[in-house]
């Protein structure tokens, strides 16, 4: 009996020395970071990404390039929240500095997507903005309490996709008609967000992270480096050369400074090494040189051209798609008259300049611009106005959208064939839209509002634009 005893006591040892071994923890499961993986919320994250995240690759992966490229880094992001929520499941609240450092990864990455959108304007910088704007959606893993300054993790999600829905619309405009790839892409990004990242949130995190109460404490920043000390005090300044004592004349120091250009002055030899000047070498009596300014001299600066700093200036045909149209300053008749519905208009930093565009274009972008007026009179998908001072745009024919964004001063001439136009603005001022009123030409100027009343009534607010009545 007891030999049987001991026997199975050796046995349940045994069993209880393999587990340690391996690794496994009285509960059953995985030590560390496996146990953690295993969280219904990290699995329901995956769940996330293989639903709609490979639905964004799929198409990005088929349009390559720019678009291919942020999409990447889109995923990469969302793959560095994946790794900070189960590391917060591990570690204790930092402060606030300690959450910076601790949310340093993800924001390296949005930092890489808003660089590809800097400088020039590129083909795809719709859907680099959108992809760009998007990724402040994943700042909702800093919330950390009502007095943090943010909106509740839900809404943050859902306001950080109305900034990027604005570029959004714009590629879903732009391709609706030509190209349902990048369509499909842009409907994809959406989803991502709306409802696959706020359904998420919703779900498992409608109150922000939940921090480990025994875990580990986040790492801070690393201390800045303390102020250098006082600085060493200066050499001695050098003996004054206006010195009031008198120097002592010695055959192995000679004289320096202003005691040695006085002592030379004083010995009289003062011009012996100059070149005399003659008569005929003053310029007075010098007959190549003339107070007269000629005439052709002014009309050789007056007829150059004006160069931007920026570059030269540039009117042509890009690879049979693209009319570039840059840097023209203080030409008042630019022309293109040869193009077709397939082609699209790019006018990038011009000034005080009108370009005329004499046939039905596919797509016109205004960038940067100022004074610049543009006459066209069909566009297939949009004609859009952006970072612009005091320009003037005309239609003469259609224009199924018009967007305005952070322009200063844009007045919009619709004629009756656009008065169906849909006109989209944001962070733009002074925009006037002047519409055909009569038979005689007359126009009617309508500006649009600038500030808006937002109520909450009924579980909701309703926006209205703000009217001043005068007496």
């Amino acid at each position: 009996m007891e030999a049987k005893l001991i026997e199975r006591l050796e046995a349940a040892v045994a069993r209880l020395e393999s587990l340690s071994a391996g690794g496994i923890s009285d509960r059953g499961l995985p030590d560390g970071i496996d146990e953690v993986s295993s969280d219904p919320s990290i699995l329901a994250f995956d769940d996330l990404m293989a639903q709609y995240a490979a639905r964004v690759s799929a198409a990005a992966e088929k349009i390559g390039g720019q678009v291919l490229d942020v999409t990447k880094l889109v995923l990469e992001a969302f793959s560095v929240q994946k790794k900070l929520l189960i590391e917060i499941k591990q570690t204790q609240k930092p402060d606030m500095a300690g959450l910076v450092e601790f949310l340093k990864p993800l924001n390296e990455v949005i930092l890489k997507v808003n660089a590809m959108t800097e400088g020039r304007r590129s083909d795809f910088f719709n859907h680099l903005k959108s992809a760009g704007d998007s990724l402040s959606a994943l700042a909702w893993i800093a919330y950390t309490g009502k007095d943090c300054g943010m909106s509740m993790p839900i809404a943050h999600v859902e306001e950080s996709w109305q900034m990027a829905e604005f570029y959004n619309n714009k590629v879903l405009v732009e391709y609706r008609n030509k190209d349902q790839i990048h369509v499909e892409w842009a409907k994809a990004l959406k989803e991502l967000y709306l409802p696959g990242l706020r359904d998420y949130v919703k779900s498992h995190y409608p109150l922000g992270p939940v921090w480990s109460a025994s875990g580990k404490k986040a790492s801070s920043a690393p201390p800045k480096a303390p102020p250098p000390g006082a600085p060493a005090p200066p050499p001695p300044p050098p003996a004054s050369l206006f010195s009031s004592e008198p120097s002592q004349p010695s055959s192995s120091n000679p004289k320096q400074g202003m005691s040695a250009v006085f002592q030379e002055i004083s010995s009289g030899n003062v011009s012996a090494g100059l070149k005399k000047v003659t008569a005929d070498m003053k310029t007075k009596n010098r007959t190549d040189r003339t107070g007269v300014v000629s005439a052709s001299g002014k009309e050789t600066r007056s007829s150059s051209p004006s160069f931007s700093k920026a570059g030269p200036p540039k009117l042509e045909l890009q690879m049979g798609r693209k009319w570039a149209v840059e840097n023209q300053i203080g030409r008042k008749n630019l022309v293109i008259d040869d193009c077709d519905a397939k082609q699209s208009v790019y006018i990038y930093g011009c000034k005080d300049s009108v370009l005329q565009i004499q046939g039905k274009v596919n797509n016109i972008t205004i960038d940067k611009c100022t004074k610049m007026g543009v006459v066209f009179k069909d566009v297939v998908a949009a004609c859009e106005v952006v970072n612009c001072n005091g320009v003037e745009v005309q239609c003469q024919g259609s224009a199924p959208t018009i967007s305005v964004d952070n322009t200063s001063g844009c007045q919009l001439y619709l004629s009756k064939d656009s008065l169906g136009t849909s006109i989209t603005s944001a962070k733009s001022s002074e925009i006037n839209v002047l519409v055909p009123t009569g038979p005689d030409g007359d126009w009617g100027e309508h500006s649009l509002p600038q500030q808006y009343i937002h109520v909450f009534k009924d579980g909701q607010f309703e926006t209205t634009p703000v009217s001043h009545s005068g007496a």
